[in-house]
C-alpha cells in the first residue's frame, strides 16, 4: 500500500513539474524576468540583474531494495543551463568511471542496480544535488536519504492457535519497518485476498475478524525484498464451533504509540477476544471518535483505527475501549504528529555597496523544532567576527567585500524533514545607485528601480577628518565640510572603517543631513583601525577623505593573566593549582578566583583565593577538570588565564562488574559473561578481571583465574561432571582490585550433550484443569542427547501466546495461576537451548465452573460523604473495604453512585458508573436536599447499595422573576393601589424579600424608577399616595442571600379618576390650638377604625393602669429618700455617661419613637393567642421620593440598649420605626408598641436630643427645653393582624422594677373614618411633626424594615413575688434621689393633664 502511494505520489509530482517546464518554454524570457525580479532594462543601463536559478525539481527520500534501480530526481532552471553534480553523505560523487550510476540528461542521478550487504553499503546513505552556473555561483538542493531494504528476518512468526467463530484472530509476522511494504500472507499454499474483514496490520501482522469455518487452514507469511522469497512458519488456525459459554475479555493487540508526519497516515491496531464477542470504541482525550461520519477517520477489521490525512490536531491520546456487556476493558496510545519544516519567510535578494552590513532574513517552522544552517554558494557558512547568525536563523554580513557575491541560501532540517530556500547579493559600483525594492508582500517576484539620476558636480574630500575621543571601545570622529561645499547643510556622511591588515571594510551613515560626527562602537582595545570619510548629496557620492589611523587605549585599569598557571593532581580526589602575579597588576590585586569545571559538563564552579596556590578537594576519580584564574583588583575582574586541563589519579573501582551470567557449555565447562563497573566508579583504566570459582560443596577451596581487561567473558574448562560451582567476578586497574559480585551457581551436565540444534518437542504434556488454575506436568523430549536448557509455557483464552513463562530445564511441573473459570485455555510446552526453542507441544483444557458461591461476597462501600462544592455540585466521596489499606485498585472493579432528591417526592435515581474512590455530580439544583449511595461492581458480583449521605446545594441568586403580578385598586381609596404576586418558580433558595419598583414611564432607566422593598416572603403589597389617573408600571424582583433574581415583565395600571371620599394625606379638620394629638396621630397611616364602645373600655384600663402607677410610685419616692450621697454621685455619673456617650445613625425623618417608659428596664410582649403570620400596616407611598431623601445623623444610644433594641424585631428582623414630632416641658409621652412575638431582650432606647424625646434616662440626668410654638405629638407604630377574630396581644412587664411600664392608647379623631384595613406595608422611615397645620412628609422605605403595632389594651401582670418585690425595691432604692423624684411627679402630673385632655375628647 505504501509503496503504491509513493509510486503515485512521484507519478502526480513529476506531471506537476513537466506542465511547470512547458509554461516555462512558452513564457522564455518574461518569466525569467518575472522570477528573478529583474526590472526592465533600459538601453545602456548599467546594472545587473537578479539572476532567476532555482530548483524544479529536488530529491525524495527513497526506500529500495537490493539489486533494484533506483531514480533520485532533481532538475535546476537557470539561464545559461547549470551544471548539475551529486553529493553522497557530503562527498561528491565521481560518476565519470562509474559502471553503476549515472547522471541523467535532466540532472537525475540513476543507480541501476542497488548493492546492499552486511559489512558493504555502499548506496545506502544522504544525497544532495548540487547546481553551479559559472561566474554566477551553487545552489544546493534538500537532503534526500536512501534506505535499501535489509535481509527478511523475522522478530516473530506465526504460532498455531485456534478460536471460536465469530471471534477475532491474530498471526503475527513482525519483520523490519523497512520490508512490511515487501510481506504478503498465504493460506493453505495459496495468496490471501484482503478485504474489510481482513487486514494486514502496518507491522505485517494479520488480523481477521468475524472468523468463519473457511478461515481455518495453514498460514504462513511471505517477505519479497528483491532476492528469493523468504517464507516464515506455517501456523494452523483452528475455528472452533461457536460457544455460548461466557469468557474474559482480552487484547489480543493493543494500540502502541507511534510518530507520524502531517499528511501521513496512521493504524492504530486494536483486536479483542472474548464471550460474548465485543464491540470496540475509540476515544481521543476522553472525547468519543466518530467513526461512521468521518472521512479521515475509519475503523479497519477487528476495530482497528485508521487516520488518514494527518494534521496537527490529530496528536493526542487514543483509548480503544471494547465491551462485551459484561465487561468493559480499554487500552491506550499516544499518537505525536510531527511537520517538516517549513519556511514562515525566505531569505530575498538583496543588492549593497561594498562595506555595508547586510541581513538575510529566515524565518521557519516545524514539529520539532528545526535547526537552521546557511550555504553560501554551496559551501557551509562558519560563523565569525563579520557572518554572524542572529535573532536565531538570520545572517549578517558584516563589511562587504567584492567575493560576498553569490547565493545563500537557508537550510532548516528536524527528525522529520528538509527544506532550502535560498537568495542573492550583488554588490554593486559605488557610483551605481541601490535600486529601491518594493515590499514581498506586494509582488511574487522581486522588481527592482534604478533611483532618479541627475548629472551634476559631486563633493570633495571631507576636510579635517580627526579622532576626538579615542577609548578602550568606541572612537568619537568629527571633520569639516568639504571645500566643495562650505555649507554642507544638504551632505550626508559615510564612515568607512577596518583593523589594520584586513581588508574587509565597514561602514557607519551619519543620521541625518549635515551631521559632521560620528561614533564607532563595538571595538576591540588597543587594535588599529583606519578610517575615511565620504560626503554625499543628491548626484552621489564624493571623494573620500585620505586614511585616518587611530589606535583604541588599552584597558590597562585591570589585572592582566596571572602567569605560569600550572595544575597537579595529588590524590585521586584532589588537584593543586599555582601561579604568579600578573605581570600588569595596574595596582595592588585583592584577590584570585579560580574556577574549575568537570570535562564534558558546562556548570563552572569557583573559589577565592588570597595566595598563589589553592588545593581542590572533593574531586571526581580519575576524572578530567579543567582549572583558569582570574586576579581582581579595585576595578574588578582582570583578564582570565588559558584554561589548563588535569586529570584526578585513579583509584581501585568502587563497583562490581554488571550483569554476571553463568552458560553451561557441557558437562566439563561453564561459559562466564559480565560487564565493566559503572564508568563513574571503574576509578581508572580496568586493566583485568579477578574471577573467582570454588564447588559449592567445598567452599574454602577457591580457585583465582586473571584476563585482560578488553575481555568480558571467560571459558572456565576441566570441572567435573554434575557438578554445582559458584563463581564470582572483581574489577583490577593499576591500583588493585575492587569489590567482587555475589556468587552466582551453576551445575555441569552429568555427559555432554549436543547443542548444535534446538531441542526436540517434549515427550508427553498433561493438564489437570482446576478452577481457577491448571496443573502443568511434562516428561523431556525422547533425545536426551540434546542440550535443554529450560521449558516455555504459553498459555491464553483460545491463543497460547498470551502469556509465555519460563522454568529451569530440571523441573518437570508447573501450576498456571490466577485463570478465569469455566474458560478454554490453550496450552503449549517447547524446550529451548541458546540455539533456539523446539517443537512446540499442544494441549487445552477448560477450567472448571464455580461449584460454590463465592464465601466472600462483595462488601459495600463504607464512609460515604457528601462534600458540597457550589450550587449545582457535590463531590462523592467513599472507602472500600475489600481493598488493601492503602486503596488502591489494581482490578477491574467499578463503583455505582446513585442520587435523588425527596421534591418532587416521586423522583427517579440516577446512576453514574466511577472507576475511583470519588466522582463529581454536576448539574444539581441549587438549594435542594439529595442522597447519596454507593455500590461496588466486580464482575458479575455487586455489594448492596450503601449508607446513605445526604447534602444540600448552595444557594443561588434566583433565575426567575415573581410570577402572576397584579395590580388592583384599593376600594375607597383611589389613590392607593395593592400589588400581589407569587414567588419565582426558581427561587434557588429561601426567598427574604421583594423590590417593587414603580414608574409612571416605562422606558425609562431603571435607576429612576421608585423602589418599595418588601421583606420577607410576604406576597402583597400595599403603595399609597399615588397621582390619579395616571398610568403606573410595576416590576417586582425577588432576593435571597446569595443576590438579586432578574425582575419580573413591566404591569401597567392606571389609578381610577377623583373620588368623593377622603383618602390618606388630605387635610384634616381645625381642631383649634388647644387640641392636643392623640398618640396615634390622626395622619397616621396605621390603625383602624375603633367602636365608641372599644374606646370607652381603653379608657377606663388606662386610667386605671394610672391611677395605680401614682400610688405605686408614691411608694417608691419614700424609699427613694433613704439612699446615700455616694449613691447620688455614682447614679449621676452613671446617668451622664448612659446619656452622652452613644449614637446612634438616623435624622429626624429617621427616629426611633420613644417608648415612654418610666425608668423601664426589661420589657417583655407576650400576645394571649400567637398570631403564626402577624402582617405589618402598609404606609403611605408617595411617588415623589428617592433614596437621596434620606439623611442619617447620629442619635445617642447605649451599646446595651442599641443591642436590645436590634433584638426587639419581629421574625423578619425588622425595627420598630416611628417619628416624634413635638414635646411640652419635660413630659415624656409614653408609648408602647406591640409584636406578635416576644422580644428575645428588653429594650430601652435613648433618642437623640436633636429630635428630643424625653426618657428615663434622659430626666435622671438632664433638663430640656420646648421650642417655642411646638405642640406634644407623637406617632406610635403600630401593626394588627388582618383576622380580626384573632385575640388582642398583650404587654407583659418583667417584674424588674416597681415602677411598671405601661402605655396610653390613641383614641381616633372626629370626622370620617381615616384608617384602612390592616394590609401588608413598608412601616414609615420617618414622618414631619405635626403643627396646627398637619403637613404629611412622604419618604421611600429603603434598608431594613420595621414593624409597628396599633394601640392595644394593656394588661398588668401580676405582682412579683417577695423575693424579688425586695431585690427590686432596693434597685430602686440605689437609683433615685429626692430631686430627681421631684422631677418625676412632675412629669406624672403632665401625663394626668394628658390622660385628662384624652378623656374630654
Amino acid at each position: 500500500m505504501a509503496a503504491e502511494r509513493g509510486a503515485r505520489r512521484l507519478l502526480s509530482t513529476s506531471s506537476f513539474w513537466l506542465c511547470c517546464l512547458l509554461l516555462l518554454g512558452r513564457r522564455a524570457p518574461d518569466a525569467a524576468a518575472a522570477r528573478s525580479g529583474s526590472p526592465p532594462q533600459s538601453p545602456g543601463s548599467s546594472i545587473r540583474t537578479f539572476t532567476p536559478f532555482y530548483f524544479l525539481v529536488e530529491p525524495m527520500d527513497t526506500l529500495s531494495t537490493r539489486g533494484s534501480s533506483v531514480v533520485l530526481n532533481c532538475s535546476a532552471y537557470s539561464e545559461p543551463s547549470p551544471k548539475i553534480e551529486w553529493k553522497k553523505d557530503g562527498t561528491f560523487l565521481n560518476l565519470v568511471s562509474d559502471d553503476r550510476r549515472q547522471l541523467l540528461p535532466d540532472g537525475s542521478l540513476f543507480i541501476s542496480s542497488v548493492v546492499h550487504s552486511k559489512h558493504n553499503k555502499p548506496d545506502e546513505g544522504y544525497y544532495q544535488c548540487v547546481a553551479t552556473v559559472e561566474s554566477l555561483g551553487t545552489i544546493v538542493s534538500r537532503t534526500a536519504k536512501l534506505t535499501v531494504a535489509g535481509l527478511p528476518r523475522f522478530a516473530s512468526q506465526p504460532e498455531h492457535s485456534s478460536v471460536y467463530a465469530g471471534d477475532s484472530a491474530i498471526l503475527n509476522c513482525e519483520v523490519n519497518a523497512d520490508l512490511v511494504p515487501f510481506v504478503r500472507w498465504e493460506q493453505n499454499r495459496q495468496p490471501l485476498l484482503l478485504d474489510d474483514r481482513v487486514l494486514k496490520l502496518p507491522s505485517g501482522t494479520l488480523v481477521i475478524s468475524n472468523t468463519t469455518e473457511g478461515d481455518g487452514g495453514l498460514y504462513r507469511c511471505i517477505v519479497e525484498s528483491g532476492g528469493p522469497p523468504k517464507y516464515s512458519d506455517e501456523a494452523e488456525l483452528k475455528v472452533l464451533p461457536g460457544s455460548k459459554v461466557t469468557s474474559n475479555l482480552v487484547f489480543l493487540k493493543q494500540p502502541s504509540s507511534l510518530v507520524r508526519v502531517i499528511g501521513q497516515s496512521a493504524v492504530l491496531p486494536c483486536v479483542a477476544s472474548g464471550l460474548p464477542l465485543p464491540t470496540i470504541r475509540w476515544m481521543k482525550n476522553e472525547e468519543a471518535l466518530d467513526t461512521e461520519s468521518s472521512e479521515r477517520l475509519v475503523l479497519l477489521a477487528g476495530g482497528s483505527l485508521e487516520i488518514s490525512d494527518m494534521t496537527k490536531d490529530d496528536a493526542g491520546t487514543y483509548f480503544c475501549v471494547a465491551d462485551n456487556g459484561n465487561e468493559t476493558i480499554e487500552a491506550q496510545a499516544e499518537l505525536t504528529v510531527q511537520a517538516q519544516p517549513e519556511f514562515l519567510k525566505q531569505p530575498t535578494n538583496i543588492y549593497a555597496h561594498e562595506s555595508m552590513d547586510i541581513v538575510f532574513e529566515c524565518e521557519v517552522t516545524g514539529k520539532p523544532t528545526p535547526t537552521v544552517k546557511w550555504v553560501k554558494n554551496g559551501d557551509m557558512v562558519i560563523p565569525s567576527d563579520y557572518f554572524k547568525i542572529v535573532k536565531e536563523h538570520n545572517l549578517q554580513v558584516l563589511g562587504l567585500v567584492k567575493s560576498d557575491e553569490g547565493f545563500y541560501q537557508c537550510i532548516a532540517e528536524n527528525d522529520v524533514g528538509n527544506a532550502q530556500a535560498g537568495a542573492q547579493l550583488i554588490i554593486l559600483e559605488h557610483d551605481v545607485a541601490i535600486p529601491t525594492l518594493p515590499p514581498t508582500s506586494l509582488t511574487s517576484a522581486t522588481t527592482d528601480h534604478l533611483a532618479p539620476a541627475t548629472s551634476g558636480p559631486l563633493p570633495s574630500a571631507p576636510r579635517d577628518v580627526v579622532a576626538s575621543l579615542v577609548s578602550t571601545r568606541f572612537i568619537k570622529l568629527t571633520w569639516r565640510t568639504p571645500a566643495s561645499d562650505p555649507h554642507g547643510d544638504n551632505l550626508t556622511y559615510s564612515v568607512f572603517y577596518t583593523k589594520e591588515g584586513i581588508t574587509r571594510e565597514r561602514i557607519e551613515n551619519t543620521s541625518h543631513p549635515g551631521e559632521m560626527q560620528v561614533t564607532i562602537q563595538n571595538l576591540m582595545p588597543a587594535t588599529v583601525y583606519i578610517f575615511r570619510v565620504m560626503a554625499h548629496n543628491k548626484h552621489g557620492s564624493g571623494e573620500s577623505s585620505a586614511p585616518l589611523r587611530v589606535e583604541t587605549q588599552p584597558e590597562v585599569q585591570l589585572p592582566g593573566p596571572a602567569p605560569n598557571i600550572r595544575a597537579y593532581a595529588t590524590s585521586p580526589t584532589s588537584i593543586t593549582v599555582t601561579w604568579e602575579t600578573p605581570l600588569s597588576g595596574n595596582g595592588e590585586i585583592q584577590n584570585y578566583k579560580l574556577y574549575y569545571m568537570e570535562k564534558g559538563t558546562d556548570k563552572e564552579q569557583d573559589v577565592d583565593v588570597s595566595s598563589h596556590s589553592h588545593t581542590i578537594n572533593g574531586l571526581k576519580k580519575y576524572t578530567e577538570y579543567s582549572f583558569r584564574v582570574v586576579a581582581y583588583n579595585k576595578h574588578g575582574p582582570g583578564v582570565s588565564t588559558q584554561d589548563v586541563a588535569v586529570q584526578t589519579l585513579s583509584d581501585v573501582p568502587s563497583a562490581a562488574p554488571q550483569n554476571l551470567s553463568l552458560e553451561v557449555r557441557n558437562s566439563k565447562s561453564i561459559m562466564i559473561h559480565w560487564q565493566p563497573p559503572p564508568l563513574a566508579t571503574q576509578n581508572g583504566q580496568i586493566t583485568g578481571y579477578k574471577i573467582r570459582y570454588r564447588k559449592a560443596s567445598r567452599k574454602s577451596d577457591v580457585t583465582e583465574t586473571l584476563v585482560p581487561g578488553t575481555q568480558l567473558s571467560q571459558l572456565i574448562e576441566g570441572l567435573d561432571r554434575g557438578t554445582e560451582y559458584n563463581f564470582r567476578v572483581a574489577a583490577l586497574t593499576v591500583n588493585g582490585t575492587g569489590p567482587a559480585t555475589d556468587w552466582l551457581s551453576a551445575e555441569t551436565f552429568e555427559s555432554d550433550l549436543d547443542e548444535t540444534r534446538v531441542p526436540e518437542v517434549p515427550s508427553s504434556l498433561h493438564v489437570r484443569p482446576l478452577v481457577t488454575s491448571i496443573v502443568v506436568s511434562w516428561t523431556p523430549p525422547e533425545n536426551q542427547n540434546i542440550v535443554v536448557r529450560g521449558y516455555a509455557i504459553g498459555y491464553g483464552i483460545g491463543s497460547p501466546h498470551a502469556q509465555t513463562i519460563k522454568v529451569d530445564y530440571k523441573q518437570r511441573y508447573y501450576t498456571i495461576e490466577n485463570l478465569d473459570p469455566s474458560s478454554h485455555y490453550v496450552i503449549t510446552l517447547k524446550a529451548f537451548n541458546n540455539v533456539g526453542e523446539g517443537i512446540p507441544l499442544y494441549e487445552s483444557a477448560v477450567t472448571r465452573p464455580h461449584t460454590v458461591p463465592d464465601p466472600t461476597p462483595m462488601m459495600p462501600p463504607v464512609g460515604v460523604q457528601a462534600s458540597i462544592l457550589s450550587h449545582d455540585t457535590i463531590r462523592i466521596t467513599w472507602a472500600d473495604n475489600s481493598l488493601p489499606k492503602h486503596q488502591k485498585i489494581t482490578d477491574s472493579r467499578y463503583y455505582t453512585v446513585r442520587w435523588k432528591t425527596n421534591i418532587p417526592a416521586n423522583t427517579k435515581y440516577k446512576n453514574a458508573n466511577a472507576t475511583t474512590l470519588s466522582y463529581l455530580v454536576t448539574g444539581l439544583k441549587a438549594n435542594t436536599l439529595y442522597e447519596f449511595s454507593v455500590m461496588v461492581t466486580k464482575g458479575r458480583r455487586s455489594s448492596t447499595w450503601s449508607m446513605t449521605a445526604h447534602g444540600t446545594t448552595f444557594e443561588l441568586v434566583p433565575t426567575s422573576p415573581p410570577k402572576d403580578v397584579t395590580v388592583v385598586s384599593k376600594e375607597g381609596k383611589p389613590r392607593t393601589i395593592i400589588v400581589n404576586w407569587q414567588p419565582p418558580s426558581e427561587a434557588n433558595g429561601k426567598i427574604t424579600g421583594y423590590i417593587i419598583y414603580y414608574s409612571t414611564d416605562v422606558n425609562a432607566e431603571i435607576h429612576d424608577w421608585v423602589i418599595e422593598p418588601v421583606v420577607g416572603n410576604r406576597l402583597t403589597h400595599q403603595i399609597q399616595e399615588l397621582t390619579l389617573d395616571t398610568p403606573y408600571y410595576f416590576k417586582i424582583q425577588a432576593r435571597n442571600s446569595k443576590g438579586m433574581g432578574p425582575m419580573s415583565d413591566a404591569v401597567q395600571f392606571r389609578t381610577p379618576k377623583a373620588s368623593g371620599s377622603a383618602g390618606k394625606g388630605s387635610r384634616l379638620p381645625d381642631l383649634g390650638s388647644d387640641y392636643k394629638t392623640p398618640m396615634s396621630g390622626s395622619n397616621s397611616p396605621h390603625g383602624s377604625p375603633t367602636s365608641p364602645l372599644d374606646s370607652n373600655m381603653l379608657l377606663v384600663v388606662i386610667i386605671s393602669v394610672g391611677v395605680i402607677t401614682i400610688v405605686v410610685v408614691v411608694i417608691i419616692a419614700i424609699f427613694c429618700t433613704r439612699r446615700t450621697t455616694s449613691h447620688q454621685k455614682k447614679k449621676r455619673a452613671a446617668c451622664k455617661s448612659v446619656n452622652g456617650s452613644h449614637k446612634y445613625k438616623g435624622n429626624a425623618k429617621d427616629v426611633k419613637p420613644p417608648d415612654l417608659w418610666i425608668h423601664h428596664e426589661r420589657l417583655e410582649l407576650k400576645p394571649i393567642d400567637k398570631s403564626p403570620d402577624p402582617n405589618p400596616i402598609m404606609t403611605d407611598t408617595p411617588i415623589p421620593r428617592n433614596s437621596q431623601d434620606i439623611t442619617p445623623v447620629d442619635n445617642s444610644m447605649d451599646s446595651n440598649i442599641h443591642q436590645r433594641r436590634n433584638s426587639y424585631r419581629g421574625h423578619e428582623s425588622e425595627d420598630s420605626m416611628s417619628t416624634l414630632a413635638g414635646r411640652r416641658g419635660m413630659r415624656p409621652k409614653m408609648m408602647m408598641p406591640f409584636d406578635s412575638q416576644p422580644p428575645q431582650q428588653s429594650i430601652r432606647n435613648t433618642p437623640s436630643t436633636d429630635t428630643m424625646p424625653a426618657s428615663s434616662s434622659q430626666t435622671c440626668c438632664t433638663d430640656h427645653q420646648d421650642p417655642e410654638g411646638a405642640t406634644s405629638s407623637s406617632y406610635l407604630a403600630s401593626s394588627q393582624e388582618e383576622d380580626s377574630g384573632q385575640s388582642l396581644p398583650t404587654a407583659h412587664v418583667r417584674p424588674s422594677h416597681p415602677l411598671k411600664s405601661f402605655a396610653v392608647p390613641a383614641i381616633p379623631p372626629p370626622g370620617p373614618p381615616t384608617y384602612d384595613p390592616a394590609l401588608p406595608s413598608t412601616p414609615l422611615l420617618s414622618q414631619q411633626a405635626l403643627n396646627h397645620h398637619i403637613h404629611s412628609m412622604k419618604t421611600a422605605s429603603i434598608g431594613t424594615l420595621g414593624r409597628s403595632r396599633p394601640p392595644m389594651p394593656v394588661v398588668v401582670p401580676s405582682a412579683p413575688e417577695v423575693q424579688e418585690t425586695t431585690r427590686m425595691l432596693e434597685d430602686s432604692e440605689s437609683s433615685y434621689e429626692p430631686d430627681e423624684l421631684t422631677k418625676e411627679m412632675a412629669h406624672l402630673e403632665g401625663l394626668m393633664k394628658d390622660l385628662n385632655a384624652i378623656t374630654t375628647a
